[in-house]
């Protein structure tokens, strides 16, 4: 028979003794996230659920964080959408979309729309695809934001300008989510350290358009146009708000964002087509024919068809037959047909500048995405300095999209943290 041997009980006690001290004076990873805007403080969130031992500090340059979210949808926060009407990511997404497929298999926006539900922010899809918080609030998501970041510890720094990772020792990991750049100062820092950069522009602005009859119509909607850049294959197509500056509404917006390099090289002087009738040309002919036949007897400005409003269609009358736009529909000829179709398929004007107002929400340009891995978003020049939101190349038309790219980079760059093998060491300015 075997003889069992008894070992003193220190001689466990003494393993076990060294491995609470090993974790006792093991050290505390640490990540600083620069900036408090959207991405920041989701992914600080992200991370400190992933890794709840993580100390996680975001450091917001100035006194309030989250200001660009509160105001955002006219202060509803259209937080993401539902995709449904996007067949190529390329239509909503003009610098970035091959990053944004490859990343929406990491967290997309159906994962975005569970998330917030599951913490607390129930949603609600809109007719035209764009979710917003079901109060129809943006504090419904910055209350969320603030009380996560509470519940993890999470440490919210204000006032704090980064402009250098020297100000940072000590950190295992860096994030940089500190937004667009609109004058680029904001990169050069990070430039300095060997980062390609694409020069920022504005994105998502308005028209100015020195035209006082269409200003007098300022207000008015019109649900479907399509707005184009005469020269170019650049076009977009939705709502057209009609302001007292020019022209807005999504499809202005849209147009702006796929324009938004060549705008800032034309200096913002560029002619424009706006497209009233979704129809061809030969169907809108026969309708004029068929109306003739129809309203004969009417006046041109009393009865106004193709949907159009009655303000717009008595100005695009104006425009195009000018003193013949009081006859009678049977009183039309080929020439007038001729121009009145011109004017509604191909109606011209010249944008002669942005928006008076500095109201642009998102810039294009920022660090390029050859600076990153494509996969971590972790610098190429820089080990455990990555990059997420809109400080990235990356920049969606209006609708939610902006958001979710916020959203699914955040994520991408927390779970990457989360999955390094070990804390790396201090990133330090290259040699």
């Amino acid at each position: 028979m075997q003889q069992k041997i008894f070992l003193p009980l220190t001689s466990y006690l003494l393993p076990l003794t060294s491995y609470f001290l090993l974790l006792t004076f093991a050290p505390i990873m640490k990540t600083a996230v620069i900036g408090g805007g959207a991405a920041g403080f989701f992914l600080a969130v992200n991370l400190k659920e992933m890794m709840p031992e993580m100390e996680v500090t975001i450091f917001e340059r100035s006194q309030r964080v989250l200001a660009k979210v509160e105001v955002s949808g006219g202060g509803r926060c259209n937080c993401t959408n539902s995709f449904a009407r996007v067949t190529d990511l390329q239509q909503v997404y003009p610098r970035g979309h091959r990053l944004m497929k490859r990343l929406f298999n990491v967290f997309d926006y159906q994962d975005a729309y569970e998330w917030f539900e599951r913490h607390g922010v129930p949603l609600v899809t809109q007719e035209d695809e764009c979710v917003f918080p079901k109060a129809q609030d943006s504090h419904a998501v910055i209350d969320c934001f603030l009380s996560l970041a509470r519940k993890y510890d999470i440490k919210v720094q204000t006032g704090e300008n980064v402009t250098s990772l020297s100000q940072l020792e000590g950190y295992d990991n860096i994030v940089v989510t500190t937004g667009g750049s609109p004058s680029g100062r904001g990169l050069e820092w990070l430039a300095a350290l060997g980062h390609e950069v694409e020069t920022p522009v504005p994105s998502l602005f308005s028209f100015s358009v020195a035209d006082k009859q269409l200003q007098s119509l300022q207000g008015l909607v019109v649900n479907d146009v399509t707005a184009m850049l005469p020269g170019t294959k650049m076009r977009a197509e939705g709502p057209l708000l009609i302001t007292h500056w020019g022209m807005s509404g999504p499809a202005i917006l849209r147009l702006s964002s796929y324009a938004a390099r060549h705008l800032a090289e034309q200096e913002y002087r560029s002619p424009l087509s706006i497209r009233w009738v979704q129809l061809t040309e030969d169907g809108l002919h026969a309708a004029i024919k068929e109306q003739q036949a129809n309203q004969a007897r009417k006046q041109l400005t009393s009865y106004c068809p193709f949907g159009l409003q009655q303000r717009l269609w008595a100005y695009l009358l104006q425009k195009s037959l000018e003193l013949r736009a009081a006859i009678r529909w049977a009183e039309l000829n080929k020439k007038d047909i001729n121009r009145l179709v011109n004017v509604l398929l191909c109606d011209t004007y010249q944008i002669s500048g942005r928006a008076p107002f500095k109201d642009e929400f998102v810039i294009c340009g920022g660090i390029s995405l050859k600076a990153v891995n494509m996969s971590t978003l972790e610098s190429r020049h820089v080990p455990h300095l990555y990059f997420a939101g809109e400080v990235l190349d990356i920049d969606g038309v209006t609708g939610g999209f902006n958001f979710q790219a916020a959203w699914t980079t955040a994520y991408t760059v927390a779970r990457s943290i989360a999955k390094s093998p070990s804390p790396g060491p201090t990133p330090t300015l290259p040699s």
